[in-house]
């Protein structure tokens, strides 16, 4: 079985039991959103994820000169909001929904980055060269930027960050939180984009760059209309 396959199982899994816990302290303000309750959302939302994730990553496989399916955290975040935001749009539903997703996508994405790291040159996730006394030698003879340990620990950070905030009642991390994370998750990624190899588009951005803006606006656009909406409700 493929090493990255082993983590890819235990980041669903960490996933999984940081949602139950989450869940359990009953720190998110709304209920939780489930397959059977609300099968429309997670249709999209899975489709979405799937989607972006296969779309972004063949691509910037193609664009590094290799015809190989990929796939891409970055497009399936990006993938899975567009799926969201266009179910909440025919149903009229406003605010954040995400939630609970939150604390799972953080733990998630920390371990299963640790698969790309220990998947090797194979995985194309490999940082550029370095003479910095941690770089690592996936098996070419060249010491590389360890950008996966990177995002692994940055997105640990922001796990620990966004629990200790919501665990203390914080109203910003809990009507804000998924926004929070999309802009935390979009600006660390376009910071370890320039570490890695992929091919330029703009300028020294690559696709992933691009992305990574499009998530940041998101971020603060949503964060202000969720802002704006919750002062709209009146207080009874």
């Amino acid at each position: 079985m493929n090493i990255h396959l082993y983590f890819d199982m235990a980041a669903w899994l960490c996933a999984w039991l940081v949602a139950r816990f989450i869940s359990r302290q009953g720190t998110l303000q709304s209920r939780p959103r489930t397959p059977l309750a609300d099968p429309g959302y997670f249709i999209l939302l899975g489709l979405g994820a799937v989607a972006g994730a296969l779309l972004a990553g063949s691509l910037n496989m193609r664009l590094g000169g290799m015809w190989h399916v990929g796939h891409s955290i970055a497009g399936a975040v990006a993938g899975g909001i567009l799926g969201v935001e266009t179910y909440k749009s025919v149903k009229g539903i406003r605010g954040s929904t995400g939630a609970q997703f939150v604390a799972p996508l953080a733990a998630g994405i920390a371990v299963g980055r640790l698969g790309c790291f220990f998947a090797g040159l194979p995985d194309y996730t490999y940082g550029t060269a370095t003479n910095l006394p941690w770089g690592v030698d996936f098996g070419d003879g060249v010491r590389r930027h360890p950008v996966q340990l990177y995002e692994s620990a940055a997105m640990l950070l922001f796990l620990l960050l966004y629990c200790y905030n919501i665990g203390r009642g914080s109203e910003l991390f809990r009507k804000q939180g998924f926004y929070i994370f999309v802009g935390y998750y979009a600006v660390q990624r376009f910071a370890w984009e320039f570490l890695k190899p992929y091919p330029p588009i703009v300028g020294p951005l690559n696709l992933f760059h691009l992305l990574c803006i499009v998530l940041i606006a998101y971020s603060l656009l949503m964060m202000r209309q969720n802002h704006e909406f919750r002062a709209a409700i009146p207080k009874l």
